[in-house]
């Protein structure tokens, strides 16, 4: 999952909440900023809690998903990319949707909408899921977080945001009621092998999660009330911090001083790209979209086809006719997405996402081609703007966590 620009990691996320007002079962009555500013005709982008942070440090600010996002830092995206392998890097990810889902039936319904299975889900656990229609395709990828029983929330892509609450609250039934509260949210994101190290320095021991995909809800940060998670999008450990809207940009700060010495850098949407590349985590828009199967994807893990039933369990009951599969560009050139992958001669599919990898040192792409017509290790050719590019087909991910760095990159 995890929104970005054409260019995310495992990580600490942040998230402040602050309670905002619904009534009713089934769907929330607020209206988001966003489409309150559609209605109004207002084009403008808007801003995250941490807009004048980014400012301050000098970031340069592109419009994504409806915000304006940092896609770098002065540093730079390969020195924010080699920071995060290295010691740590600090994320904005406030634009990413938020919505709790709550009541006795609560429970049944994430089983129906959802591809995963939640039964067995402790307080304090974490799991991802494809939210899927009716054919199978991929609506969104998400992460279900349990505070309690009857009592989730639900972190979803930025720029699926109002798709996927409207989605959800129509296919809502009985006791539950669904809220989206993404505007009252700040997230941040700390990545890298000495996340835990600087997280330890302003959170007590007992409050920062021990398991990945585990969260501690209330947790005290210097004062600051946030929910902190280990999930990431990086290939990296991590967490990530919800905390109130307002409390985002003194959190921001107090982790950048924090981690200072620990060589904590502020990163923006170029790096997640690159590092979510390197870990090869599909990207919702590229690897999956809603006429993509997470069988398809590489996604089967988190798709419980031993359920009695969930949105879109009849579409992905034959063999997948699609694969996802990493290539390693052999000769000149970078390949990037929705570029023709041939075969000898034949056309097998299409490149989903591709890019240079600043800790592996060379240029890397997914695509989604025929099932069965290739084996790791097969030679293949991309059409880059009618430039024949050949390529290799290598194991995904591309990197694991840990990993040596290649000796000619060094």
């Amino acid at each position: 999952m995890r929104d970005i620009p054409h260019f995310i990691t495992f990580g600490v996320h942040f998230f402040c909440l602050r309670t905002r007002h619904s009534t009713g079962q089934g769907r929330g009555t607020t209206l988001s900023r966003f489409e309150d500013a559609l209605q109004k005709g207002n084009t403008m982008e808007l801003k995250t809690p941490l807009y004048d942070n980014h400012v301050a440090l000098g970031a340069k600010m592109v419009p994504f998903a409806g915000y304006s996002m940092p896609v770098q830092y002065p540093s730079g995206v390969i020195a924010e990319h080699m920071a995060v392998r290295t010691a740590c890097g600090l994320f904005d990810v406030s634009h990413m949707g938020e919505i709790t889902c709550k009541g006795t039936d609560a429970l049944k319904n994430l089983n129906h909408m959802l591809t995963n299975k939640f039964d067995n889900m402790s307080d304090g656990r974490a799991r991802y899921s494809p939210m899927c229609n009716d054919q199978g395709g991929v609506i969104d990828d998400l992460i279900v977080y349990k505070k309690a029983d009857n009592d989730y929330l639900i972190v979803v892509n930025a720029s699926n945001r109002n798709k996927d609450f409207a989605w959800i609250a129509d296919h809502v039934f009985g006791d539950c009621v669904v809220e989206d509260i993404s505007d009252s949210v700040g997230q941040i994101a700390l990545q890298g092998p000495k996340a835990e190290e600087i997280l330890s320095k302003i959170v007590k021991e007992e409050e920062i999660p021990v398991k990945n995909y585990t969260a501690v809800f209330d947790a005290d940060v210097q004062g600051y009330k946030c929910i902190v998670s280990r999930t990431g999008y990086t290939g990296e450990d991590g967490f990530e911090l919800y905390c109130d809207a307002g409390d985002a940009a003194a959190i921001w700060d107090l982790l950048l001083a924090t981690g200072k010495d620990e060589g904590l850098i502020p990163c923006g949407l170029g790096a997640r790209d690159t590092l979510r590349m390197e870990a090869a985590m599909p990207l919702y828009g590229h690897e999956m979209d809603d006429t993509v199967t997470p069988l398809e994807t590489g996604l089967g893990f988190a798709v419980k086809l031993d359920k009695e039933e969930f949105i879109g369990k009849d579409g992905m009951m034959g063999e997948p006719q699609r694969t996802r599969i990493g290539l390693k560009v052999t000769g000149r050139g970078i390949i990037r997405e929705a570029q023709p992958v041939f075969k000898d001669g034949n056309q097998i599919g299409n490149t989903t996402s591709g890019t240079h990898c600043p800790f592996m040192g060379y240029p890397v792409a997914m695509a989604l081609v025929q099932a069965g017509v290739v084996d790791v290790g097969d030679s293949v050719s991309v059409d880059v703007r009618g430039r024949m590019v050949e390529a290799e087909v290598v194991p995904l991910p591309f990197y694991k966590k840990g990993m040596p760095q290649p000796e000619k990159t060094k």
